[in-house]
């Protein structure tokens, strides 16, 4: 029912088909994509444009909400995403989660090619693992984006299609923000001003092909602390050498839990979009140590170095869409960033 802008704008959907399993959706429409908040960042929006390649719908309502500048319809059209309405959403959920993810097409035209010929399109695709789809969504060249405070400590951002919420949850902390394209060195300093934190945020595909941004994270310096968000929670694990593996289907959705171990030891429910994870057995030899988990399936949701000055996590604490009570990942981050000022 609601978080459909927030995730058709995740970076982390590009390269995907998205299936929305709530049966009616659209009925906010679309905030306008001209608003700003006052550090430049959409609002209401993750990034400036819809990201999936396709998206699939039970059924669509006109909007009815005063901020709504476009129904969902007409934005879809309006980027040239192709969309399919009134099908069993949820019985493609439960042959998705039977099956594991498919590969699909979805084919726009009055003429529908054979099943035949849509196995031989299907076939000469690259599949989702082996594109790098971080090109596609990640910044071009290094940005700084100031929190309007004085003398605050400043942090790098490694962005491979990092959500506006996590640059906004670090802004609103009061910290300044270089957002870097990824593969950049990590620096000690950005035009005078040391740099005290790293933060590895979210993106598309397979963590293992982003050699570049691996090796950046290895030598980056040692001075001040690390989180990781999502991606970044895989790409901090391999760069430690650890080992990801993918997933059957996935976390997907605003309600996945969490349980956290110790200094935290409470769950909570956390936003998630992750096809990728790590493998727990490769932690030791890493120097890293789990920190949460899904008491789902038990797929490792939080790790630690061993000095803790370095963290991630495979959920979203900023949430959008989604709760923010995992907020006290962010303010531990500020804390240990204060501290190295």
């Amino acid at each position: 029912m609601a978080g459909y802008p927030e995730s058709l704008t995740d970076p982390s959907y590009r390269g995907q088909i998205l299936l929305f399993t709530y049966p009616l959706l659209g009925n906010y429409g679309i905030p306008s994509a001209s608003s700003r908040d006052k550090f430049g960042l959409p609002v209401g929006l993750e990034s400036r444009k819809i990201q999936p390649r396709a998206t699939l719908f039970r059924s669509l309502t006109s909007p009815h909400h005063w901020q709504s500048s476009a129904s969902l319809d007409s934005w879809l059209q309006r980027e040239g995403i192709p969309g399919i309405e009134g099908i069993d959403t949820r019985r493609l959920t439960g042959l998705l989660r039977s099956g594991g993810v498919q590969r699909g097409l979805v084919v726009v035209g009055r003429e529908i090619p054979s099943p035949e010929e849509l196995a031989k399109s299907l076939s000469r695709l690259p599949r989702y693992q082996e594109e790098n789809l971080v090109r596609e969504v990640a910044p071009r060249r290094p940005e700084w984006i100031s929190s309007g405070e004085k003398n605050r400590p400043a942090v790098a951002v490694v962005d491979c299609g990092c959500k506006a919420s996590i640059l906004r949850a670090l802004l609103q902390r009061r910290l300044d923000v270089l957002r870097l394209p990824p593969g950049h060195p990590l620096p000690e300093r950005w035009d005078g001003r040391p740099i005290r934190g790293f933060l590895l945020g979210n993106g598309p595909g397979d963590p293992e092909l982003l050699t570049e941004v691996i090796e950046s994270i290895r030598e980056r310096p040692r001075r001040g602390p690390l989180l990781g968000i999502c991606l970044g929670h895989q790409l901090f694990a391999l760069a430690s050498g650890a080992r990801t593996y993918k997933m059957k289907y996935g976390h997907r959705g605003q309600n996945k839990p969490v349980l956290f171990g110790a200094p935290i030891d409470k769950g909570y429910i956390l936003s998630e979009n992750h096809g990728f994870a790590v493998d727990p057995a490769s932690l030791k030899k890493a120097g890293l140590r789990a920190w949460a988990h899904d008491p789902d399936d038990g797929t490792l949701e939080g790790l630690r170095a061993t000095n803790d000055r370095a963290f991630a996590v495979q959920g979203h604490p900023e949430g959008a869409p989604g709760p923010r009570e995992a907020g006290f990942i962010f303010d531990e981050f500020v804390r240990q960033v204060e501290k190295a000022a």
